[in-house]
């Protein structure tokens, strides 16, 4: 599993951040979770506008990605979960999907998939899932970091690194609700990335049909 793991970070390491979002897109949902576009349309559309690599990753579920497979397509699941007082969004990239360690962390319904008041009570404990995610051949990265509500950002990520959190979502466009309830900037979401020599991944956080 070290070794996928590696071979995962030096595939996100080797996306140049001019290469979002028109070539690369980490982080997509699908209707699985409470995207409009099916899973497999996501993956044509990702075809057509020769996109370079693109990851789905749904609220709690993998189910997409049990169905469907592709080589432009990397695996992705986004987590609902809180740490300490804060409410986080943590992805998991290049996971087994089938892997029981992880499984456990998965919605047990589709309600926990899709609709917010259910998932904003999720209550996963983030050690355990960071480590379910490593022994599933996956690494941890926190979404949309600027809107993480911590005070300071730098130590609350301090906290995660030290839990086994691998990277940050740096390249994010904070639009929809995102962009009026940020509490950090991208630079500093950078700054703390670069600082701790994180992996960077980026993405729209596409919820709609047209990927573009």
């Amino acid at each position: 599993m070290t070794e996928h793991i590696e071979e995962i970070k030096a595939q996100i390491r080797s996306f140049k951040e001019d290469e979002y979002f028109g070539f690369v897109n980490l982080h997509i949902h699908s209707k699985y979770s409470d995207g409009n576009a099916e899973f497999e349309d996501i993956i044509r559309q990702a075809r057509d506008y020769g996109f370079r690599k693109i990851a789905i990753c749904d609220h709690n579920t993998v189910e997409g990605h049990k169905k469907y497979h592709d080589p432009i397509l990397m695996t992705g699941v986004e987590f609902d979960c809180w740490y300490g007082y804060v409410f986080m969004h943590l992805l998991a990239y290049g996971i087994d999907v089938d892997s029981p360690v992880i499984s456990r962390f998965m919605a047990k319904s589709k309600r926990g998939t899709d609709t917010d008041i259910v998932r904003i009570f999720a209550r996963r404990n983030v050690k355990k899932l960071i480590e379910a995610i490593h022994q599933a051949g996956g690494i941890a990265v926190l979404a949309h970091p600027a809107c993480c509500w911590a005070i300071d950002l730098e130590k609350f990520v301090q906290k995660l690194i030290s839990i086994g959190l691998d990277g940050m979502e740096v390249y994010y466009p904070y639009q929809r609700h995102r962009k009026f309830f940020r509490f950090h900037t991208s630079e500093t979401v950078r700054a703390i990335a670069d600082k701790y020599n994180m992996i960077k991944t980026g993405g729209t956080d596409c919820h709609i049909r047209n990927i573009l």
